[in-house]
């Protein structure tokens, strides 16, 4: 018999997987916006074929969970469907790649506060008068002071990289970022994968 805490220990995990790859898929509002940044005196014009970085697709952080082949693939044919949508050959050798895209995941834990002041209200007969009381310079008598509510809730922030890596210079010439809050209702349309993989590469290249 599993222990009560395993079990829950499990629930967890399940629900953290399920949302890992929440971040790839397109928001309710659309896909997040990326940040970019690039090696200004880098000649891009020269980049014609692209292969994947070897060790493309690790996941780091607070919640360094393994991400299946399936769910891995997913995030693969969506970068791809983007850059050859830019005109660029996607090879799979790398020694025949001008450039070569890594992604990488990395998700930590935060925790959000938030506070707000619920007005007083009139107890009694107070709730009689109280509405002529409104209209008065001055508090009513018999109303309860105001207070301060507080509301704390737990959640896993990701943040996804994809660089194009120069295989002679061996560094990162071209980088895209963005950032989301990880949901649990991840999905398996790759339309939705292959929509924020395009904006991922909207400005690509610069």
């Amino acid at each position: 018999m599993k222990h009560p805490g395993q079990t829950a220990a499990r629930a967890v995990t399940l629900v953290f997987l399920a949302a890992l790859l929440g971040i790839l898929a397109a928001c309710v509002s659309g896909p997040p916006t990326p940040t970019v940044d690039y090696k200004t005196d880098y000649d891009f014009s020269a980049v014609k074929k692209i292969a994947f970085y070897d060790d493309s697709g690790q996941v780091l952080g607070d919640n360094p969970l393994q991400i299946s082949d399936i769910q891995h693939d997913r995030i693969d044919d969506a970068l791809s469907f983007a850059l050859k949508n830019k005109g660029f050959e996607m090879v799979e050798d790398t020694s025949e790649a001008d450039l070569l895209v890594s992604w990488s995941l990395f998700t930590q834990n935060k925790t959000s506060v938030q506070t707000w002041n619920t007005p007083g209200m009139p107890v009694g007969y107070a709730g009689y008068y109280g509405r002529y009381n409104r209209y008065a310079g001055y508090n009513c008598w018999s109303c309860v002071g105001s207070q301060t509510e507080v509301t704390v809730s737990n959640y896993t922030e990701g943040t996804f990289i994809v660089d194009m890596i120069d295989p002679k210079l061996k560094k990162s010439v071209w980088r895209s970022v963005i950032q989301s809050r990880m949901k649990g209702d991840h999905s398996q349309d790759q339309d939705k994968y292959n929509e924020t993989a395009t904006a991922i590469f909207a400005s690509f290249p610069p």
